[in-house]
């Protein structure tokens, strides 16, 4: 079991997140202390990918990069999802999603 949601994996920082979607407002929710993942709710539904764009855009837009920038590299059907972020360092990805809006 993973102690954390961020970690550092060739040139990316891949980052856990569990998303709820069919939400009121895309939101940070949350952190649950028996799971590492970050909790993230959209306001999209999980039909043709929808909740994913959301989800894309939103951490983009929390993150400050591009949303090329963010895949979905684990979990595209799945609430559990795994994202790769480039060109942001760790430690940046960290202090912006927990510090600044988690």
């Amino acid at each position: 079991m993973r102690a954390t949601a961020f970690r550092a994996s060739a040139g990316a920082v891949l980052l856990d997140v569990i998303v709820t979607p069919s939400a009121s407002r895309t939101r940070f929710l949350r952190t649950d202390a028996w799971r590492p993942e970050l909790r993230i709710a959209v306001a999209a539904t999980p039909t043709k990918g929808k909740a994913n764009d959301e989800l894309v855009r939103f951490l983009a837009e929390s993150l400050g990069v591009t949303r090329s920038s963010i895949s979905i590299v684990r979990g595209a059907t799945s609430r559990s999802k795994t994202l790769a972020i480039a060109g942001v360092p760790l430690e940046t990805v960290r202090t912006r999603l927990v510090e600044g809006g988690a």
